[in-house]
């Protein structure tokens, strides 16, 4: 495998978007690496030849339990042939260690087979729709002038790990990340503290919304979607999000400010393995 350097990742920004939706995830990454460098969140990436790869790997370091939450993304140019044969045949991917793989759904009977001939099994555990807002200028006009808007920072850690569906104590590590290295937008109340809040992953990817259950209902959550959005979008950053198949409450409030679903696009996740329609992130264990 081909290790990319800083400019061979200014390259790479500008050709990923000529994969969308399929790239979306990996693109999002690489923005984040080229905006904000190695110091967030340390990776390597690596593609089977250069320039003209194929399949791309983005490998995050692994030097502390909490580091388990990190995917591992990989992107592959239409050619499952390429992107089967590293897997089964390279030392890419350490087989030996629980590690979450990010990759497209239609790549989920191959990537079982792979992990079966390496004895290593998988376990799925939710779908999720991916939705992308193509047209900014949609979202809708927010009055903020009454809410008292901040960033997260660190002392907040607890609160939103407490509140995330998959918070535990070995989340704490990527929450922390995300919240230090990423933009992140919060409602406080009159003594200063979050009551709503959103975050963005490594990959931009938004995500982590969440309200009070004693503040819902005074339209927190489109608020800060929207000025995330206005955000992101300002700042050159893709915009777009994961929504579990089961939550209709935020796919109706995505879908209502202007976000659609990418419909030919499916992913997993695998945290086991979560499912994605969009990005299968899986979890081997040994």
């Amino acid at each position: 495998m081909h290790q990319l350097t800083t400019e061979d990742l200014k390259t790479l920004e500008v050709d990923l978007k000529n994969y969308f939706p399929q790239s979306m995830q990996v693109y999002g990454c690489i923005v984040q690496l080229n905006r904000n460098g190695q110091r967030a969140d340390p990776v390597s990436v690596l593609v089977d030849q250069w320039p003209e790869f194929r399949v791309l790997f983005i490998k995050p370091e692994f030097r502390e339990k909490g580091d388990l939450f990190k995917d591992l993304t990989v992107f592959s140019k239409k050619d499952e042939v390429c992107l089967r044969d590293l897997l089964a045949h390279s030392d890419v991917i350490d087989w030996k260690m629980f590690f979450c793989l990010a990759a497209e759904l239609h790549h989920e009977k191959m990537l079982e087979v792979v992990a079966i001939n390496r004895g290593v099994p998988m376990k799925k555990e939710a779908v999720c729709y991916m939705l992308v807002l193509r047209d900014p200028s949609k979202l809708l006009h927010v009055d903020s002038s009454s809410l008292k808007l901040s960033s997260l920072n660190e002392s907040h850690l607890e609160l939103v790990n407490r509140s995330w569906k998959f918070g535990c104590e070995d989340s704490k590590l990527m929450i922390k990340n995300m919240i230090l290295h990423f933009p992140s937008c919060c409602v406080l109340d009159s003594d200063n503290q979050p009551v709503a809040w959103i975050l963005t992953y490594a990959s931009c990817a938004m995500g982590m919304l969440y309200t009070l259950p004693e503040h819902r209902g005074k339209g927190y959550a489109k608020a800060l979607v929207t000025i995330m959005s206005k955000r992101l979008h300002s700042q050159g950053y893709p915009v777009y999000c994961f929504i579990e198949e089961e939550n209709h409450l935020s796919y109706s409030l995505f879908t209502s400010l202007g976000f659609t679903e990418e419909p030919d696009y499916r992913a997993a996740c695998r945290s086991s393995l979560i499912f994605l329609k969009g990005i299968m992130c899986s979890e081997f264990r040994r």
